[in-house]
């Protein structure tokens, strides 16, 4: 077990240097080393920018829980950097010990990928002596590799083999290896990270205590619960049911860090207030789910005529992002559990960052269009595009093919698609996100005059997507679908290099690549999802003329969390 102590002042040097980051601005005399100079680049790729909300209005009971909730969010930063890799821990204590600028520099930049590796630059390391990034992370032992694990598994009785492939568990080596193979054994989160997740319990159950909302208490006990079982179906039901001023996200849940198998949740956590006025503006796009389901341009007998009965959509100001919630490029949405087992019996909630999405439309989406598209397409570049777009892109993760059969076999997309499934489910709810704002336009519930702003918002969205790189699910999937739409025709280029949506054609388009992702997720078609991906997920040379033309914009933000009264 690790020592809560030690790891408690790693958290507070964590906390300090990710709410005011170190400047790394050399002072006018001193000489800027080569490596130093690269690193502040690198930094400058991110806008520092405010993020916060307003939490005069909330009563001192649940201010005082909020701050509870800010404190158990660091916990999971912590263990995130674990998480990511063996190393992380050991290396950041020792580059805060380093006050000098190349010092701070690299600080700097660690922080902000939770890591040496530059995750907008395919993972380069930027920090000499320190081992490629690692594919499967911390979450399988190292010098294991894929196969190892995978042979490991085939031995395993069913019940065993899903707990190993399960989003709360660790492969650790045991000394049990037989005929001089490696022995492998099933470590659960609540063992691996006891202390920390004992740490974060007590403080959930703090603010459990102080909140006077009911169904916040239940989520806060039932997350804690889980932290010590290892058990978070109930956990998720309520936070599925949580109704509140509050509204926290805490805890192990998405797999992009796990390169192997898609498998292992990363801990994260959004602590965030509710913004009811546009929350209750968007509660009708819920209520289409069903209708759109019912007309994805796939064969009848793959959609689901019965959703999940909670399809919840809450509109947030973020107070804290940390751990998977906050590395690199980030978070404008997120649409939650990805336990399936929740999902089907449930359904899914979807969460929108509005502060977080407003800085990064002002920073790097609106200068984007600006450079990307035709002069009469650049007018279109909305926010009101943007986030209605991300509203529908989180909905439509919820839909399409889930659970499936392949071979008389009950699986999930995600187990038959494994390292290719997040780019392609990032991919398929961009674009089937289009499809169903079309539907809901063409059907009146939407109006007639976002028809044009939806696709050239999402035109100029897509280069903001790909700055992020194709070694990234999200860069991979936007890549794939610009070339899939150029290679139909729904986008053009023209001779001076500007892209523009065809009118005559982009309807046709989105419905043909929504088709063909959705068959291909129901079918489980893992070989056709990796020659797709190998085909299209590049960038191509006229597409890099255009990214070579965006230098100066800012690829994301770096969000500065100001906590007012915490």
């Amino acid at each position: 077990m690790r020592s809560l102590i030690a790891l408690g002042s790693l958290l507070v040097l964590i906390a300090a240097a990710c709410v005011s980051p170190t400047t790394t601005t050399a002072p006018a005399k001193e000489v800027v080393v080569p490596e130093q100079a690269k690193l502040e680049a690198a930094a400058a790729q991110y806008a520092p920018t405010d993020i916060g909300a307003d939490i005069s209005k909330l009563p001192a009971g649940e201010q005082q829980a909020l701050s509870r909730l800010v404190e158990a969010g660091w916990v999971m930063d912590g263990l995130f950097l674990r998480q990511v890799w063996a190393g992380n821990e050991g290396l950041l204590l020792n580059l805060l010990t380093d006050r000098s600028p190349l010092g701070q520099a690299r600080t700097h930049y660690f922080l902000l990928n939770k890591g040496p590796w530059d995750r907008l630059d395919h993972y380069t390391p930027f920090i000499a002596g320190v081992p490629p990034k690692p594919e499967g992370a911390n979450f399988y032992p190292a010098g294991s590799t894929k196969a190892d694990i995978e042979a490991w598994m085939k031995t395993l009785p069913e019940a065993e083999r899903a707990q190993a492939a399960g989003f709360f568990t660790t492969i650790r080596r045991t000394a049990n290896g037989k005929a001089g193979k490696p022995g492998f054994e099933i470590v659960p989160y609540s063992v691996e990270y006891q202390g920390e997740l004992t740490r974060a319990a007590d403080l959930l159950r703090e603010a459990a205590r102080l909140t006077a909302q009911p169904t916040l208490k239940k989520f806060l006990e039932t997350r804690a619960d889980a932290f010590l079982s290892n058990d978070y179906y109930a956990s998720d039901v309520a936070w599925m049911e949580l109704d509140a001023s509050i509204e926290p996200t805490i805890g192990p849940y998405e797999v992009y860090e796990d390169e192997w198998f898609n498998a292992k949740a990363a801990f994260e956590a959004f602590i965030a207030v509710r913004d009811d006025d546009e929350t209750a503006k968007l509660a009708k796009l819920g209520a289409e789910l069903q209708g759109i389901e019912d007309n994805l341009p796939i064969e009848p007998a793959l959609r689901n005529p019965k959703l999940g009965g909670m399809a919840p959509i809450r509109v947030v100001n973020v107070v804290l992002a940390a751990g998977d919630g906050n590395r690199g490029v980030q978070t404008t949405a997120y649409n939650l559990p990805n336990d399936e087992r929740v999902v089907r019996e449930k359904g899914a909630k979807r969460v929108m960052l509005r502060n977080v999405q407003e800085a990064k439309f002002n920073l790097v989406l609106r200068p984007i269009g600006a450079r990307v598209l035709t002069g009469a397409q650049q007018k279109n570049v909305t926010f009101d595009a943007f986030f209605t777009h991300t509203v529908m892109h989180e909905l439509m993760h919820g839909l399409g093919p889930h659970q499936i059969t392949v071979a008389g076999k009950a699986t999930t997309v995600r187990a038959q698609l494994k390292d290719t499934y997040s780019a392609m489910e990032e991919a398929k709810a961009d674009i089937s996100g289009l499809f169903a704002l079309q539907r809901l336009i063409d059907k009146g519930v939407l109006p007639r005059s976002m028809e044009e702003s939806i696709y050239d918002t999402y035109l100029a969205s897509a280069f903001r997507a790909i700055r992020f790189g194709v070694a990234e699910a999200h860069g991979r999937g936007i890549a794939m679908q610009l070339n899939f739409l150029i290679d139909f025709g729904a986008i053009t280029v023209g001779p001076d290099g500007a892209f523009a949506i065809n009118p005559a054609k982009i309807k046709d388009g989105v419905t043909a690549l929504t088709r063909e992702i959705m068959t291909l997720q129901a079918a489980g078609d893992y070989a056709k999802a990796k020659d797709m991906l190998t085909r299209l997920a590049v960038v191509r040379p006229e597409v890099k003329k255009v990214l070579d033309k965006l230098t100066g914009i800012p690829i994301d933000i770096e969000p500065r969390f100001t906590r007012p009264g915490l």
